[in-house]
């Protein structure tokens, strides 16, 4: 009787372990990694990113403050990564891996900088100093919010589309 009854209870156990195993669906992270590759004359390019979504927050001026180093993405600091030396907005960069990030601005336009330092957490430990190139660049509204932020190259360079502002960046 006592191994019936143990057996009974191991059977329940089983079953409540499996069925709440099943029951635990893989959280999507809340900003997940992403890519962006294509090719712009000669040269291949990556853009490696997080993308976080707006879900109801005031982006610009809030969740990221205007007139300081910004990521440009979430988590580790996006990456722009180019097999052959390019033009960007008039300034040559040679080909290699940077980190990339803008600095917004409520009015006028926005800076875009890659850095040397390819591997970063955020903009923490951002320095100035290891900039390879700064440009300025012209922001553009976009006509319907983009509620995950986003990259996109093209043959004119890449822009960055969030919330309800696209940052074209030229390269030739």
């Amino acid at each position: 009787m006592r191994a019936i009854i143990k057996s009974a209870a191991m059977v329940v156990a089983a079953m409540t372990i499996s069925v709440n195993a099943f029951g635990q669906e893989a959280k999507k992270p809340a900003s997940p990694a992403m890519t962006a590759t294509g090719k712009i004359k000669d040269a291949n390019i990556t853009i490696a990113y997080s993308s976080p979504s707006v879900k109801e927050r005031k982006v610009w001026g809030e969740l990221v403050p205007y007139n300081k180093v910004w990521r440009a993405g979430a988590n580790d600091a996006t990456t722009f990564e180019t097999s052959k030396d390019i033009t960007v907005e008039g300034k040559k960069l040679p080909a290699g891996k940077y980190s990339f990030f803008l600095i917004p601005r409520e009015s006028g336009t926005w800076t875009a900088v890659f850095n040397k330092e390819a591997k970063q957490w955020g903009s923490y430990d951002y320095k100035e100093a290891s900039d390879a190139v700064r440009v300025e660049v012209k922001t553009k509204t976009l006509p319907a919010k983009q509620e995950a932020l986003v990259y996109k190259i093209n043959k004119n360079g890449f822009t960055i589309d969030w919330d309800k502002v696209s940052v074209p960046v030229e390269i030739k």
